[in-house]
């Protein structure tokens, strides 16, 4: 039944939804829509717009007319979920050993979109720096260490699009709003494999930030150090590097020989 807010119905879909998908989870082989109604209680016709409806999201497929079963966009987003826990447990160790070498904020991000999601943190207060962005803050991709290393990471044309659609738009007077000067910035940062925030983001905060890489070879993650821009040693560099590979070990990435 509907409800004047609007809530009901689309809380009412979801249920039913989250019903045909666990029908699907439970069957190696496509499930005929006669087996999905009956199992979940829905009229075959509303069980068959609902798939519908998922299949156009690549959540289930339809292999044969009247059968369905899981789609690749469900292990699509399970491998995503499962590289962004991986990579957490895998760097809380490491970057508590590297704020106690540097004793500034280490920031473990990962790639959403155009922008950097901050999803682990290791700090103190000795640092003396206030925390710029939270666990779960993001940040445009061109402002950001880590964000210029999945910059550097994409092709020529993508970054091209990148900054189309974000019109790179600048937080200081170090901002890279210039996307002549952004690809110069990249075309370094493929060639050192170091990325660096020169204020950029906020003014009186430097970062440098490694990739992390997973067994594929993919880089799923950045590690990072900021500072205040006083305070920003180039002796770190080396152990940041270190500290991402030994992350990226973790996850199985082989570095090539």
């Amino acid at each position: 039944m509907s409800k004047s807010d609007g809530s009901g119905p689309t809380i009412q879909v979801l249920a039913r939804a989250y019903a045909l998908l666990d029908v699907l989870a439970a069957h190696t082989d496509p499930v005929p829509l006669k087996e999905l109604s009956a199992r979940t209680g829905l009229h075959p016709s509303t069980a068959h717009r609902i798939l519908n409806d998922l299949a156009e999201g690549r959540f289930v497929e339809r292999p044969e007319a009247g059968s369905y079963r899981l789609g690749m966009r469900l292990l699509e987003l399970g491998n995503l979920v499962k590289a962004r826990l991986d990579v957490r447990e895998a760097a809380i160790g490491p970057m508590r050993e590297l704020h106690k070498i540097t004793h500034q904020p280490v920031n473990l991000s990962v790639r959403q979109g155009d922008e950097i999601v901050y999803i682990e943190r290791t700090y103190s207060e000795r640092s003396g720096m206030q925390v710029v962005r939270a666990v779960g803050g993001r940040a445009p991709l061109h402002l950001t260490s880590v964000g210029k290393l999945f910059l550097a990471n994409d092709e020529p044309q993508r970054v091209r699009a990148y900054a189309t659609r974000t019109g790179l738009t600048g937080h200081t007077r170090n901002s890279l709003t210039d996307l002549a000067v952004l690809e110069r910035d990249l075309e370094k940062i493929r060639k050192t494999a170091i990325s660096r925030d020169d204020e950029e983001l906020e003014l009186g905060v430097r970062c440098m930030a490694a990739g992390i890489y997973d067994d594929q070879g993919r880089l799923v993650a950045g590690l990072s150090v900021s500072a205040p821009a006083d305070r920003l040693e180039e002796s770190w560099l080396d152990r940041v590097k270190e500290t991402a590979a030994r992350i990226s070990a973790a996850l199985g990435h082989a570095i090539p020989t």
